[in-house]
């Protein structure tokens, strides 16, 4: 079993900075991939960005240049720096693992974007 634990949610105004956090634990060997995802309110739920196990990062048109996902393995813990925020980022984030025929998702963390 895989529990992931988000942080680093808030408000940010327009044009500024967080970094999201996501710790994992339990049978963390089993992991395929991790990424984060976002539902605004009266939207679907999307991914923002994925990270492999092993090959590259993507990310949505809408974060790329802006959006930075990466993992420190050392602490089991999977970034989300976010830069030039913009109102439209506004959502609660997710972080979510893969595993063989399943998949783990974090409680949320909820990111506002206003001045």
């Amino acid at each position: 079993q895989v529990q992931l634990v988000e942080s680093g949610g808030g408000l940010v105004q327009p044009g500024g900075s967080l970094r999201l956090s996501c710790a994992a634990s339990g049978s963390i060997f089993s992991i395929n991939a991790m990424g984060w995802y976002r539902q605004a309110p009266g939207k679907q739920r999307e991914l923002v960005a994925a990270i492999p196990s092993g090959g590259s990062t993507n990310y949505a048109d809408s974060v790329k240049g802006r959006f930075t996902i990466s993992r420190d393995n050392a602490k089991n813990t999977v970034y989300l720096q976010m830069n030039s925020l913009k109102p439209e980022d506004t959502a609660v984030y997710y972080c979510n693992a893969l595993l063989p025929g399943s998949e783990v998702w974090g409680q949320g963390t909820l990111v506002t974007v206003s001045s």
